[in-house]
């Protein structure tokens, strides 16, 4: 089963585009799982005390993405709230993929990619929403 096929039996269905919306909500999971595992490891690198801002925007990142996937799983009308959570969230995962991408670790090249992948679902969900 796919979260998009979760989306399909929701009696709101036709609120979004539930391909957009469906890949928003998996790349915002990706990105919340992969941003706590790479602050978990700069935490447990050689030098934790040189990766604080690194951790700190993991760590903040990951918290933004876990609830704009639990928002957007819940696609009944709600008024535009939501759109000011997928803002925060593509405004934080912009600022963490820079961050990682400015590291020499390969969870930190991951990091950044989860990232971006996740600010362009995102964007290309605010794109086709009405």
């Amino acid at each position: 089963m796919s979260t998009a096929d979760i989306l399909r039996t929701h009696p709101s269905r036709d609120t979004f585009d539930l391909d957009e919306l469906a890949a928003a909500i998996d790349a915002a999971l990706r990105c919340a799982q992969t941003c706590a595992t790479c602050a978990d490891a700069c935490l447990h690198g050689d030098d934790p005390a040189s990766m604080v801002t690194c951790i700190d925007l993991c760590t903040q990142c990951a918290a933004i993405c876990r609830t704009t996937a639990e928002v957007l799983s819940r696609p009944g009308p709600n008024g535009d709230s939501w759109r000011e959570i997928v803002k925060a969230c593509i405004a934080t995962c912009r600022e963490c993929a820079a961050e990682c991408g400015s590291h020499d670790h390969d969870h930190c090249r991951m990091c950044a990619e989860a990232c971006t992948a996740c600010a362009d679902a995102c964007e290309a969900l605010l794109a086709v929403a009405s």
